[in-house]
């Protein structure tokens, strides 16, 4: 991961993609969304969304699994570099979610992020502030998801 002096704003990652199968939506629905149109094929029909959906959770829980797992896989390749990586801190919230189309069994879709603003922490100088729009895009190229993020990432040691 990198230090708050080495992002630039309009940077774009790329960070991941997950098919939702209509075992993982229901699976999902029925332990934190159980609603019918997450629940049943034929409920989705007959819905606004004309298929079984995934819940926005879901996608979001997703999204958030992928960031996780490529900001690893980006901090490990750093370390067998030989590089010092740095620790981000937790999140202080985000802003503008947004479930813009239906996600629906079979779709898959592409995770990405891209830095929007950044600044020095008055309270905590050490710390930069970062925001990020994380999209999700399904197969035909659509936009399904966005949200605005926001999180800590430390600044370089001034030695």
């Amino acid at each position: 991961m990198h230090f708050f002096e080495d992002i630039e704003i309009g940077a774009r990652r790329e960070f991941g993609s997950f098919t939702f199968t209509a075992e993982d939506i229901k699976r999902f629905a029925a332990q934190f969304d159980p609603q019918r149109f997450h629940l049943d094929e034929e409920e989705g029909r007959k819905s606004l969304f004309g298929g079984l959906a995934a819940s926005g959770w879901h996608v979001a829980a997703v999204c958030m699994k992928l960031l996780v797992a490529d900001g690893k896989r980006l901090s490990t390749e750093a370390a067998a570099r030989g590089e010092k990586v740095a620790v981000w801190g937790p999140s202080p919230g985000f802003r503008e979610l947004r479930w813009i189309r239906p996600v629906l069994a079979g779709d898959t879709i592409r995770f990405s992020n891209q830095v929007e603003t950044k600044r020095t922490s008055e309270k905590r100088p050490e710390w930069g502030i970062l925001q990020a729009r994380n999209t999700g895009i399904n197969q035909r190229g659509e936009v399904v998801f966005s949200f605005l993020a926001t999180a800590f990432v430390p600044r370089r040691n001034k030695d």
